[in-house]
């Protein structure tokens, strides 16, 4: 072949790539702008640490430097196929032809595979928010594509996902489902109370279940239905759980742990870590002191929620008469997750007249606390659980207007106010052979948090 002809395949690839370009010029831009970017954070990672020039010993080298022959050059380019990745989260609304119009392919084989393979299906099955990330090549032909989303076994989804490879191998394509373990990756966040706690932390773009764990980490020092004031600030260390490096856009099951926060209340400021005991394997929040954070009870039963009906006299809404309310009422959807409060054993579990299917859990010291209303029950009696376990999920069952889950506190048989109870509850004390391993990770989160401290609300990553 001779070098005009080669040049004509240049410039019929070049051609290409114009046309590709012009059809898809964001995406285009933002593989660039990606790219870039990826150089310059490795610039900026790798040039602090380089010696000074002037110090290094300084030589002359001379070397021959082989060149390609231009026709190899030239036939090299010309194969070069140009290609196209981007990546999107499926809808609800999703078919095959508009997810691949938002990935920007257009290929009847690919959307052919997706509908009838049994594995290829299940990109547009199930839950929306599954991520896909697609390459194509210059006529928008679908070369492969990888969908990450929850796992199936409710024991692995806040550890591991699924993920889906979808590779093309000539005119034919094949599917193939692994499981794989998440990736914890620590992040920094900080934002001000203007209205609410999960307000504020929605404003810093902080997951929801790291704001709820903020609220447990401090439920002792603060009442966050009560004394919260504009302008309080907030700091927090957290972990976020990410698939291949790609942020986790499904539920809250996988969204890590907080590592550490500090929460400015009324111009007061509580800090807390996590931290893990070594030898039993229990964690638990800890004030930078060496206090626990931790109480024998919960606040709540719930991590997101709404009081609808506290502990005190009330006009009942189905009896229509004015009656002593002896628990909490926590508005909620249907299938909420709901929590025991504190570590115990399973008394009852089923169902039992107006509480519809009810969990009663036996603690220390001849304390008792309820749920009722479920939806589902996922413990039975005589099963031993530990504090935040799972128990069951919100419903309406037995005498209920509608989802809400209803929780009693009963000592002696006495029923209690929870929330007193929960504040007023004894804390879980750090043993002594674990304070020099917990001096060590306060030392190491104080840095993080100075640093989060610092930003003007909003989230940020951490080496």
């Amino acid at each position: 072949m001779s070098v005009t002809d080669r040049m004509n395949d240049v410039k019929q690839a070049l051609a290409r790539a114009e046309a590709f370009a012009a059809r898809h010029p964001r995406a285009l831009t933002g593989t660039v702008v990606g790219l870039l970017s990826g150089f310059a954070v490795t610039a900026f990672g790798i040039a602090p640490l380089a010696p000074d020039a002037r110090d290094l010993p300084q030589r002359t080298v001379a070397e021959a430097v082989q060149t390609l022959d231009l026709d190899d050059q030239l036939a090299a380019l010309a194969d070069h196929k140009i290609g196209l990745s981007r990546s999107e989260l499926t809808r609800s609304s999703d078919t095959v032809e508009s997810l691949f119009k938002r990935l920007g392919a257009f290929d009847p084989a690919a959307a052919q595979f997706l509908r009838t393979d049994p594995l290829a299906k299940r990109v547009l099955q199930g839950r929306a928010g599954k991520s896909v990330h697609l390459t194509a090549d210059a006529s928008g032909a679908v070369q492969s594509m990888v969908v990450r989303f929850q796992a199936d076994k409710p024991e692995q989804q806040s550890t591991h996902f699924n993920r889906l490879s979808i590779t093309r191998s000539g005119n034919a394509f094949s599917a193939k489902l692994e499981t794989a373990a998440l990736q914890a990756q620590v992040r920094l966040g900080s934002g001000s109370i203007q209205t609410s706690l999960f307000a504020a932390t929605d404003e810093a773009r902080i997951p929801d279940a790291i704001a709820s764990q903020m609220a447990d980490m401090f439920s002792g020092d603060i009442d966050f239905h009560r004394e919260l004031r504009k302008g309080d600030r907030f700091s927090v260390v957290y972990e976020s759980l990410t698939a291949d490096g790609e942020a986790v856009t499904w539920d809250s099951g996988a969204s890590g742990r907080v590592i550490a926060g500090e929460f400015i209340n009324n111009g007061r400021s509580h800090s807390a870590v996590w931290f893990k005991d070594s030898v039993t394997g229990k964690g638990s929040f800890f004030g930078f002191d060496g206090q626990s954070k931790r109480r024998a009870f919960l606040a709540s039963p719930m991590e997101f929620s709404r009081i609808t009906s506290g502990f005190a006299m009330r006009f009942h809404p189905i009896h229509k008469t004015w009656r002593a309310h002896l628990g909490v009422d926590y508005g909620a959807p249907t299938g909420t997750p709901v929590r025991t409060v504190g570590d115990g054993l399973v008394e009852f579990a089923g169902w039992q007249n107006g509480f519809g299917n009810v969990v009663h859990v036996r603690h220390n010291g001849d304390r008792t606390t309820v749920y009722a209303h479920l939806s589902r029950i996922d413990v039975k009696k005589g099963q031993r659980i530990e504090q935040g376990q799972r128990l069951g999920a919100v419903g309406a069952t037995g005498w209920a207007t509608g989802p809400h889950l209803h929780f009693e506190f009963r000592v002696k048989g006495a029923h209690q106010d929870p929330r007193a109870i929960a504040r007023a509850s004894e804390a879980v004390t750090l043993p002594n052979y674990a304070r020099a391993q917990f001096k060590q990770t306060v030392a190491s989160v104080k840095s993080q948090l100075d640093v989060a401290q610092t930003m003007d609300g909003g989230v940020s990553g951490a080496d």
